[in-house]
């Protein structure tokens, strides 16, 4: 007899987050290994995995060794208690960073080979030993500070990614041996290039034991080793706090002190030197890890040089939408026109620089609002809201505090906001302003206009570089009246009765995917084609697999692109097996979300119902944060978005991945025509900008078939 959805337990109905966010770093380490790509940019994907483990370490496994020490009984969605994932995670966590030292160890020959050399003391020249000297001297030794450990100096405090080296030294003069730590300023590179025709690097640890005579000039060293440790990085809110900014600046302060998580010390490190690290940073037996091989693996980012382009992507520049050309560069012409989507990174974040910077300096234009939760270190979307408001415009800025890691940007850019005169808010305590939208009112012909900009993405021209993601352009008088609704319950609480078209959280977002879901379910029924296609980061949230479940036992034809964290059973015979999920890794980073439904019709269709949406298929996004997800409505952008990003999407092969029943994660076989979805839109143009251009359309992706996941073979 079919198992159902209905009677499955939680063990055999999801699979834990924490894992699956463990398999998609191995997808990420997966490509440092891929000899397909150069071998500068296969360093940076070791490097990212790197980065994605520490900030693992310091979020979500710190949240379970809080719900441990607090002797929380919460278990997983998939049933596990805090210790039963602790276990699990570091056992894989300990594979991905066997095959983190492993990667390194590989790409460290082949670069020696492409003319990049990583160099032990040993390695160093004669001449090159006099340069580093004088470096070490003048740029490094100033800025060391060794601390001595004894009863009149006791182990100090190690910062979180605090990067340490601990000596025994014994005096040539016989006195007692002592102990000494060296904590290494991360103000100085951790790599060091040494000048000359050859392209050669040594690590700053490896430059400080060069010359440790230098700062121990009567001493010997008998012992040596390296620790970094990892800490607790999550900011406890007070919630009664009447001042926000000031409890974020309180709690970037706590976070530098926060709790021991992670202890990670050299494997050469000698055994009385590693007992007191232990012993003094009181780390556990679960928290102490040793390292063959380097430490701070997401350092070596700074080993990419442009000096070797051949070992680097070829470069890439964004095109810009014809359309807004054909208008003389005027935005909101284009716009009124018709509405358009500008697809990143293929296509250039300088749109909506151009927005808003033409908004600011437009006389017919009376106010700006503008949702900011990630906007970079310069960025020109502040400078252009700081212009506006400078020039008497009424600019509201809603300021996220709570980005994660760009707290402190987000309240620079707050106070420089308010002194140019704008309207700033920091939206809501208790939940995370995540919208991305931009809304522009416009005085017309004695009549008010509003132009929006909905993003998928954050305000941030960096990442936009590398995150493919969509900026919605539009006048449509519905989604303007909605956006300004969205905009009121963040400014005055004013909770909207109804809203048109966008479904927003924390309200209905949840309610309204499950609606079109629920309409699949019936037209499988009734024996009319019922199918789904969604692309996302995450998806998580338990309500929303269940109703998978239920529409794959309906017959409802389900193909997901989930980049990330996939708790969805995939494939299981009488449960879940018309559901596919594959993720695509590659040289950008998958960031869009859309959601398209196929509304009776066999996709893709034009008759589909199609949504973008700054919100992952997670509890946090339908729940904790202020999200919304826009319909697509206009013929153009729908084609855009469904029959070509979305399809490409699916008939990638190149850069994908399938979810299996086992719950991991198989590359696909490129099979006799392979594709990638990344070179096909960075060479092909997309639809929606296009303008009078169109007529010259991109080469047709084909007759689209469901695909089929074709493991390659070991």
């Amino acid at each position: 007899m079919k198992q159902t959805w209905k009677t499955a337990p939680n063990s055999e109905k999801y699979i834990n987050r924490e894992m699956s966010w463990l398999r998609f770093n191995l997808r990420v380490l997966e490509e440092a290994n891929n000899e397909s790509h150069p071998l500068l940019e296969r360093l940076n994907f070791l490097a990212i995995s790197g980065s994605n483990l520490d900030e693992f370490y310091m979020v979500r496994v710190a949240g379970l060794m809080g719900q441990m020490a607090s002797g929380l009984a919460v278990t997983s969605g998939d049933a596990l208690t805090p210790a039963e994932q602790l276990k699990k995670i570091n056992k894989l966590a300990e594979t991905l960073m066997k095959g983190q030292q492993s990667c390194w160890a590989e790409l460290r020959k082949k670069l020696k080979k492409g003319g990049l050399e990583v160099l032990e003391e040993g390695d160093v020249k004669t001449k090159e030993k006099d340069w580093l000297e004088t470096f070490f001297l003048e740029q490094v030794f100033p800025v060391l500070t060794p601390l001595a450990i004894d009863p009149a100096h006791p182990f100090p405090f190690i910062p979180n990614l605090g990067f340490t080296m601990i000596l025994s030294l014994e005096r040539k003069t016989g006195k007692e041996a002592m102990k000494v730590l060296i904590p290494i300023p991360n103000q100085i590179p951790r790599f060091v290039r040494i000048p000359g025709k050859k392209i050669r690097f040594i690590s700053l640890e490896n430059l400080v034991s060069l010359f440790l005579d230098r700062l121990f000039p009567n001493s010997i060293v008998s012992g040596a080793g390296v620790f970094r440790v990892i800490r607790d990085s999550d900011l406890e809110i007070e919630e009664e706090a009447e001042d926000l900014v000031r409890v974020y600046e309180t709690a970037l302060k706590r976070r530098r002190r926060g709790n021991l998580i992670r202890l990670k010390m050299n494997a050469t490190i000698p055994a009385d030197l590693k007992a007191l690290v232990i012993k003094e940073l009181k780390a556990g037996p679960e928290c102490v890890v040793l390292v063959d091989g380097i430490l701070g693996i997401n350092d070596v980012s700074q080993l990419i040089t442009n000096d070797l382009p051949g070992l680097l992507f070829k470069p890439y520049t964004p095109r810009y939408p014809e359309r807004i050309r054909e208008f003389g560069g005027d935005i909101f012409a284009a716009i009124k026109a018709k509405d358009f989507v500008v697809h990143h990174p293929y296509e250039s974040f300088d749109v909506v620089h151009k927005f808003l910077s033409q908004a600011a300096a437009d006389p017919d234009v009376v106010a700006i609002k503008q949702t900011l939760y990630r906007a970079g270190d310069q960025s020109l979307v502040i400078n252009a809201l700081i212009e506006a408001a400078e020039a008497g415009k009424s600019v509201t800025a809603v300021v996220e505090l709570k980005a994660r890691f760009e707290e402190a940007q987000n309240i620079k850019w707050a106070r420089d906001l308010e002194r140019s005169g704008a309207q700033v808010v920091f939206g809501f305590l208790q939940l995370k302003t995540h919208a991305k939208v931009s809304m522009v009112v416009r005085r017309e012909q004695q009549k008010m206009v509003t132009y929006v900009h909905f993003g998928t993405g954050n305000y941030h021209p960096i990442k936009a570089k590398i995150y493919t993601d969509f900026s919605f352009f539009t006048d449509d008088i519905g989604l303007a009246k909605d956006a300004a609704h969205l905009f009121n319950y963040i400014t005055g609480y004013v909770v909207p009765e109804k809203l048109g078209k966008i479904a927003m959280s924390p309200f209905n977002i949840r309610d309204r995917l499950i609606e079109m879901i629920m309409a699949e379910i019936a037209n499988a029924k009734a024996g009319n084609p019922a199918s789904i296609w969604a692309k996302m980061n995450s998806l998580v949230d338990a309500k929303i697999i269940d109703k998978f479940y239920q529409a794959s036992q309906a017959g409802v034809q389900i193909d997901l692109v989930v980049r990330g964290i996939c708790c969805l059973r995939a494939g299981l015979e009488g449960f879940s097996e018309n559901i596919r999920v594959k993720s695509i890794v590659g040289r950008f980073l998958e960031h869009s979300r859309i959601y398209c439904f196929g509304n009776g019709h066999a996709l893709p269709s034009r008759h589909a119902r199609l949504f973008i949406s700054s919100a992952d298929l997670m509890p946090r996004n339908f729940d904790h944060r202020v999200e919304v997800m826009v319909p697509i409505e206009n013929p153009t952008v729908h084609e855009q978005i469904m029959g070509q990003v979305l399809a490409a999407n699916l008939k990638d092969t190149l850069q994908s991945w399938h979810l299996a029943t086992d719950e991991r994660y198989y590359r696909f076989d490129p099979g006799p025509e392979p594709f990638s979805a990344h070179d096909y839109f960075m060479t092909n143009p997309s639809l929606s900008g296009r303008g009078t251009a169109l007529k010259e359309k991109a080469p047709s992706l084909g007759h689209f078939s469901r695909p089929t996941a074709r493991v390659a073979k070991k």
